[in-house]
C-alpha cells in the first residue's frame, strides 16, 4: 500500500507544511504528474488548490518533470533536480525518476497555488486594481 511524506509549501505563511499519507488517504495521489493541480482536502487543506512540484523514492532518487512515467532511468543530465554541476559545460549520466507518481515514490513536493474558488494564492484580486 503507498505511503507518502508530502512537503506542502505555503507562501502567503512562508511556511512548510508536512504531512505523512498511508492507505486510502495516499491512492488519490498515485498515477498524477508533476505540475498537476490537486485539490488541497486530500493533504489537509480544505478550500486550497496544490500543485505537485516533485519528489523522490525511499533511495533519495528525485523525480524530474521531463522524464515520462514513474520509473528510473539513466539520462545526462547538465543541472537540477538531479545534478548540480560544479563547474560550466559539466554533463554527467545519473539516475532519476519519471514525473508520475508511483507506490515507489516516498516524497511529493507540493505548493499551494490559490483556493478552491480559483482565485490565486492568498485570495487577493490580482487584476491590476
Amino acid at each position: 500500500m503507498a505511503k507518502f511524506k508530502v512537503n506542502i509549501a505555503i507562501p502567503e505563511a512562508k511556511e512548510v507544511k508536512t504531512v505523512e499519507l498511508e492507505g486510502s488517504r495516499a491512492v488519490p495521489l498515485v498515477g498524477r504528474e508533476i505540475g498537476d493541480v490537486v485539490d488541497g482536502a486530500l493533504v489537509g487543506l480544505p478550500g486550497k488548490k496544490v500543485k505537485i512540484t516533485g519528489g523522490s523514492d525511499k533511495d533519495g532518487i528525485p523525480m524530474r518533470g521531463d522524464v515520462h512515467g514513474g520509473g528510473k532511468k539513466y539520462i545526462l543530465l547538465s543541472g537540477p533536480p538531479g545534478f548540480r554541476p560544479k563547474s560550466k559545460g559539466l554533463r554527467k549520466r545519473k539516475l532519476v525518476r519519471g514525473r508520475m507518481i508511483t507506490e515507489e515514490t516516498y516524497q511529493i513536493n507540493m505548493v499551494v497555488v490559490g483556493d478552491s474558488e480559483g482565485k490565486p494564492d492568498g485570495g487577493e484580486d490580482h487584476k491590476g486594481n
